[in-house]
């Protein structure tokens, strides 16, 4: 059974860091793109970061730096790191894998993932 869960989001004061995981079953990091993405209120679903099953990653095009991704087969685990949190990256965090190899694909459209994570609530605000 595929399982994608996302954990480590919270309540965060601005400029402040978090760690978001995502630890993976049922299907390899070898055969498969990952990628987080979120949603705000009001707002379309945004790209954030991809990494291939080369480990090449991509980022959303604003996303100005402040993102990080990276995978530890090993563990079956992603991970988003993100730095300099202001209160525009309140929203739902959710990893996903996509069966194309293309990140840029995903990056810019992140509706087309095969499967998403349920999400973790990350919350930006003093």
């Amino acid at each position: 059974q595929v399982q994608l869960a996302e954990s480590a989001g919270g309540l965060v004061e601005p400029g402040g860091s978090l760690r978001l995981s995502c630890e993976i079953s049922g299907f390899s990091l070898d055969h498969w793109t990952m990628g987080w993405f979120r949603q705000a209120p009001g707002k379309e679903r945004e790209g954030l970061a991809c990494i291939d099953t080369d480990g090449r990653a991509s980022y959303g095009r604003l996303m100005g730096g402040r993102f990080t991704i990276s995978r530890d087969k090993s563990k079956n685990t992603v991970f988003l790191q993100v730095s300099n949190l202001n209160v525009d990256d309140t929203g739902v965090y959710y990893c996903a894998r996509g069966s194309y190899a293309s990140c840029h694909y995903y990056v810019n459209n992140p509706s087309r993932y095969n499967d998403r994570g349920q999400g973790t609530q990350v919350t930006v605000s003093s």
